[in-house]
């Protein structure tokens, strides 16, 4: 649950004038009058990072019709997205300067390495980025290293002999067949528990294989021709390789069958499935679970297991029994080939970003140095955060950060303490859960121990198998012991944030809090309406949103709220529904109101209890006057509205409208502001305009 701006790490899996005495608001209804905007940066350099920044308005549009484009339009009709990127925006300005920090730690690693012992974080550090930029071992290796995992693959004869590499495959951190993972349990959330759920799927959603239509079955004939390719890249006959890519789409189609959708999982009940170890049994019986468990690398019997996704369980046992090891050899090859490519020679890379491009629009790789600093970030993330944290993160900015969470925490609990349509009961145990939620900001307080982690020069592609068992061994005997509170599930100069509900805690890492997000020389209200509204505000109210508030103070899952609460919430947030369906993004294809549920309630939270928050510190700091010709709400709105600035090629948008729990950032921004009587106030907007939604359209939740 994050903003998602921008992760300097991704996947499928899956993102910021001088003062005139006499300036004065205009009587012109949502056109605020101001200085000349300023020059904008040449397109393709670093663009300075301010909270609010007058450069991007677009003062011929009408703040009341469409304010997204009011607060990011000059900039809009100015910027480029780079060949090589699917989007670009804050989140991209924001990395950009974060990496740059990142390479430089890296540089060093490099140039000190062969001085360091061998043992030493910093050298495997080195190593590791030094191993993924020497193209020449790269391309002299070509497939060779993946050799002895294609070659276990092979051998593959039976039913119990696909299950052995499935778990040979995920201890290399491969997405094959089906997934474990050592998480906290729902209904004890201080302890681990095993967690058995579905995946295995080479596109991007399992709606990529279930969608009808010309375009849909356009794609999934692109998938297999580039799933031949690799084949045929490493070493098979090229009728031999399109006879098994056909074979992987059939398979990874009865997978797809079985999968919950990504509305459906949204609901913690769907994935909140307990049992003992013999109902596992019978519910697959085809796996022989206490030997894939000694397999992965379990050393204590496993009794328990939450089973995610219980029928999709069920079909992997299945088509064990009925699909043949050719058909299984010809998957399990792809899914090696898919995890690997990226990190082998030319044709392979190629071949990969050729179609992967066609989800995203990029025109042209990244740089080899930004490739493999993500790759680094994602595999050794907290050996970089220290280092990172001394150059960028000073303690004063912990401190000041954490003021304006503070502030934005008092703003919801006085929320809570005054809302009409809650229980006592309710109330009550909701006013627990926020005196309860924790907080991690910039960076930990303990870093991660890489003793265990082995890196080597040569081909790189082995120390990134290695960076993924090192990552399986270290979890893979959690089930059944406390679970580490200390941990964090994101990377110091990572730009996002998020809210953990089994935890109940929001996390802000040092490379969100830069001066886009926020400024220590910046007024109130542009911090509060970016960190204080569109982070933080964002983070907290996801505790509250249609899964969060599933579960207790404590994390677990738990149904704490009265019958009638329940009922009004669900009509409310039916609302939010309802406004997002409505929301075009491009060609036909809208914004899934169910999908982006949760982020769109923790936006429109975040929108009003930032405000509330903001208004607090004038009461208490004082109430400035004019900044850029705004007053402070309004600075506020547009600190908000910039947060969101960016926009994304349309190839990466239908992804992301498939895939993506975020709607898209217009409606972001749009869509919390038209519901707000505030910002309507502000800005001067009346009934009827389209940033003000009728009274009775108005979702009446936080």
């Amino acid at each position: 649950m994050c903003p998602e701006r921008f992760a300097m790490f991704s996947s499928w899996s899956a993102g910021r004038f001088p003062v005139l005495a006499l300036l004065v608001l205009a009587t012109a209804r949502g056109a605020a009058q101001g200085p000349a905007t300023p020059a904008l940066p040449a397109p393709g350099t670093l663009v300075p990072l301010r909270v609010v920044d007058p450069a991007w308005i677009d003062t011929t549009t009408s703040a009341c019709v469409d304010f997204f484009q009011y607060a990011n339009g000059a900039w809009l009709a100015h910027d480029t997205i780079p060949a090589a990127y699917a989007s670009s925006g804050v989140g991209r300005d924001m990395a950009d300067r974060n990496e740059l920090v990142v390479r430089s730690v890296l540089d060093d690693a490099v140039a000190r390495r062969a001085s360091l012992p061998t043992a030493s974080t910093l050298r495997k550090l080195g190593t590791f980025y030094a191993t993924c930029m020497d193209s020449t071992a790269i391309e002299a290796a070509g497939a060779t290293p993946i050799a002895p995992l294609l070659a276990g693959i092979d051998s593959v004869t039976s039913a119990a002999g696909v299950v052995a590499r499935i778990a040979a495959l995920q201890t290399h951190g491969i997405d094959v067949a089906f997934r474990y993972s050592p998480d906290a349990d729902p209904h004890d959330a201080a302890h681990y528990v095993t967690w058995l759920s579905q995946g295995g799927l080479g596109l991007p959603d399992r709606d990529y294989y279930t969608n009808t239509g010309p375009a849909a079955d356009s794609l999934r004939q692109a998938y297999v021709e580039h799933v031949a390719r690799l084949l045929t890249l490493a070493g098979e006959r090229e009728t031999a390789a399109r006879a098994e890519a056909g074979q992987v789409l059939a398979l990874e189609t009865e997978l797809a069958k079985a999968s919950l959708t990504r509305v459906q999982r949204r609901d913690p009940a769907a994935t909140d499935h307990p049992m003992p170890i013999a109902q596992l049994r019978t519910l697959a019986p085809t796996v022989d679970w206490a030997r894939y468990f000694r397999a992965i690398g379990l050393t204590a019997p496993v009794t328990r297991v939450n089973a995610a996704e219980p029928d999709f369980l069920a079909r992997v046992s299945g088509l064990l029994l009925t699909t043949s090891p050719v058909v299984w050899r010809a998957y399990l090859r792809a899914r090696v080939l898919a995890a690997t490519a990226p990190w082998l020679s030319t044709p392979f890379v190629q071949e990969d970003f050729a179609f992967r491009s066609r989800f995203t629009g990029a025109r042209q790789l990244l740089p080899r140095w930004k490739r493999c600093l993500r790759q680094t970030d994602g595999d050794l993330g907290e050996a970089l955060g220290e280092a990172y944290v001394a150059k960028t993160f000073p303690p004063e900015a912990r401190v000041r950060a954490r003021a304006v969470i503070d502030d934005v925490r008092a703003a919801f609990r006085e929320r809570l303490q005054h809302l009409s349509w809650m229980s006592d009961s309710t109330r009550a145990q909701a006013l627990d859960k926020l005196a309860r939620m924790g907080e991690k900001i910039g960076y930990p307080d303990h870093w991660r121990n890489y003793a265990r982690l082995e890196t080597a020069e040569g081909p790189f592609v082995l120390n990134e198998l290695r960076a993924n068992v090192f990552e399986w061994r270290r979890t893979v005997n959690r089930p059944g012991t406390p679970v580490d509170t200390t941990e964090w599930g994101i990377t110091v100069p990572t730009v996002n944030a998020y809210y953990d509900p089994s935890k109940n805690e929001m996390v802000f890492p040092a490379g969100a809090l830069v001066p886009q997000t926020f400024d220590p020389a910046a007024d109130d209200a542009a911090n509060y309406g970016s960190l204080g509204g569109s982070w933080a505000g964002h983070e907290l109210t996801h505790g509250f949103d249609d899964e969060g508030r599933h579960y207790d103070a404590t994390g677990n899952l738990r149904d704490w709220w009265t019958a009638g609460d329940s009922v009004h919430f669900t009509e409310q947030a039916q609302l939010v529904v309802e406004q997002f369906n409505g929301f075009v993004q491009v060609d036909t294809f809208h914004v899934n109101g169910k999908l982006t549920l949760g982020e769109n309630i923790a936006d429109y939270g975040g929108v009003l209890v930032g405000l509330d928050a903001l208004e607090r510190a004038l009461q208490r700091d004082g109430r400035p006057g004019l900044i850029d010709g705004y007053t402070p709400e309004q600075r506020y709105f547009l600190a908000y509205a910039q947060s969101w600035r960016g926009h994304t090629r349309d190839a990466s948008l239908r992804t992301r409208l498939t895939v993506d729990p975020h709607a898209p950032e217009r409606w972001r921004t749009n869509g919390p502001l038209s519901n707000s009587a505030a910002f309507a106030r502000a800005f001067r907007c009346k009934s009827g305009d389209p940033m003000v939604r009728p009274p009775e359209r108005v979702p009446q939740i936080w």
